[in-house]
């Protein structure tokens, strides 16, 4: 199963990629257009054009990793404007583009890493206080739980079967990330296809269950995270069990839909 989050790739790289592939090649640039005088009225379709594509491209630098200089960049729209050659030389902006890229990779490497280190020690202060409080219980593995609908001599998945399953996922400061309960949407997916707390939480409930799983990092997305889901998170999923092997709709195989909890 995919995970339920997928990290976009920044402006940043996006604009370094074709900064790097803009110095390495050699071909004469058409001639530039003048930029129109100063004015409050766009009336021809080029100017209109013009505009946006500036906007557009302010936009996107703006929303980079550094202070834009507006003063700079309307000075480099400028020069080309003018047909000027280059004020840092083609062979030097490769190099510089690259030490940015570098100089960026480290700074963000940093942060991940402090972010890493701070959420593992508050998720290991929560999990050690939740597991005293009534109800919780902690496996071997490390995965907590608590029964808040108990159902009788009911079939509990297998690592093999199929599941339907409402949930409502918070990090351990109660934000929300992902919920069907809130979609009003239940899924299904594989038991095997999801994090590690879901693999061995769904197999201890049986159906018609409701727990609240408290899953440590290592259980769940690890140094890695995924989309709101910070490195080294613990998380708290409130999850009912609805079906177990569901009949799939015509069409649909079995564990169609994004992956949810995983």
């Amino acid at each position: 199963m995919k995970t339920l989050f997928s990290r976009k790739h920044t402006f940043l790289a996006a604009a370094v990629t074709a900064a790097l592939m803009t110095t390495g090649c050699n071909k004469p640039a058409e001639k530039a257009v003048a930029p129109a005088a100063a004015q409050t009225e766009l009336t021809s379709l080029e100017q209109k054009v013009t505009y946006i594509v500036g906007y557009r491209m302010a936009k996107q630098a703006q929303q980079g990793e550094f202070a834009l200089d507006k003063g700079v960049m309307g000075m480099a729209i400028q020069d080309v404007a003018d047909e000027k050659e280059p004020r840092i030389a083609q062979e030097d902006q490769q190099k510089i583009m690259m030490e940015f890229q570098t100089q960026q990779e480290a700074k963000r490497k940093a942060e991940t890493d402090k972010a890493s280190a701070e959420n593992l020690a508050k998720g290991k202060a929560f999990l050690e206080e939740n597991a005293k409080k009534d109800g919780v219980k902690t496996t071997e593995s490390g995965l907590q739980y608590k029964v808040i609908t108990a159902v009788e001599d009911a079939a509990s998945p297998k690592a093999e079967d199929t599941v339907k399953v409402h949930y409502h996922g918070t990090l351990i400061d109660g934000t929300v990330f992902d919920s069907s309960v809130d979609r009003g949407q239940p899924v299904t997916f594989p038991v095997s296809g999801v994090i590690q707390g879901w693999v061995e939480g769904l197999q201890l409930m049986k159906l018609g269950e409701k727990y609240e799983l408290y899953i440590p990092a290592e259980l769940a997305y690890g140094e890695n995270g995924t989309g709101p889901i910070g490195p080294n998170a613990a998380l708290i999923f409130e999850v009912e069990l609805i079906e177990i092997n569901p009949e799939a709709p015509a069409g649909h195989p079995h564990g169609g839909g994004d992956g949810h909890g995983h």
